[in-house]
């Protein structure tokens, strides 16, 4: 067994630490999204009558931000998995929110979305299915 001083005790230490952390990390990819049908997409909220929202869905990363539409928003995944994902945005000027989109299948998805817009709190528990082709 080799005997080290301190001094190259911690050099080893942090070089091992640094060798460690060179390994790059894998960037989310919110591949969920991307599995979802394209198409006219309905939007209800859970446990009420009546469509809150029809869409014509290309890219269903706009389901990240329903109370945000417009709005250039920088966005943090918190969760990214084949089933799920979970993004905090931030609005500048507009506010910000944290929405969960759950599949069930590439044609309906629970979506749960909270935040601040033009000053006022909002939650919002929805289910999304898609209807058909957009007209």
């Amino acid at each position: 067994m080799a005997i080290f001083s301190p001094v190259t005790r911690l050099s080893l230490i942090a070089f091992g630490c640094a060798a460690a952390s060179a390994v790059p990390a894998q960037a989310p990819t919110l591949a969920m999204l991307d599995r979802l049908e394209k198409g006219s997409w309905q939007l209800r909220e859970r446990g009420k009558d009546g469509v809150l929202q029809t869409m014509c869905l290309g890219d269903a990363r706009r389901m990240i931000q329903i109370e945000h539409p417009r709005a250039s928003c920088s966005r943090y995944i918190i969760e990214d998995t084949p089933s799920s994902v979970t993004v905090h945005y931030t609005c500048p000027g507009a506010g910000h929110g944290r929405t969960t989109i759950r599949s069930e299948t590439n044609r309906l998805v629970q979506i749960d979305t909270q935040g601040i817009a033009e000053g006022r709190p909002f939650s919002q528990a929805i289910e999304a299915r898609r209807m058909g082709a957009c007209s």
